[in-house]
């Protein structure tokens, strides 16, 4: 089964689209390490808040991305701009429209 994981984070006033240009700057290169879907969203709710959510061939996929010298350097550069509000939730992908399972 596929591996899926959504988050959402919140931002300092102000710095959302900053943080959404830092989490897609490197989208283009996740399909070459096993990520399926990635999408970043922004809450309709509050203009602060960015939801990700990504499917990954399996969690050790997307454990590994996470440990990448460029992943390491846009958590870092992120980080200050966050007010450390965080949400994760894990899930075994069952399918979807454009999920191969």
């Amino acid at each position: 089964m596929l591996y899926g994981y959504i988050g959402s984070m919140k931002t300092k006033p102000g710095l959302r689209d900053a943080v959404v240009e830092i989490l897609l700057s490197g989208a283009a290169s996740l399909r070459d390490l096993g990520c399926r879907s990635y999408v970043v969203g922004l809450a309709a709710d509050d203009p602060d808040t960015i939801l990700v959510t990504e499917v990954w061939d399996s969690k050790a996929h997307h454990d590994a991305s996470l440990q990448l010298p460029e992943a390491k350097e846009a958590i870092a550069t992120a980080m200050p701009m966050l007010t450390g509000e965080f949400t994760t939730r894990e899930l075994t992908i069952a399918g979807g429209l454009g999920i191969d399972t």
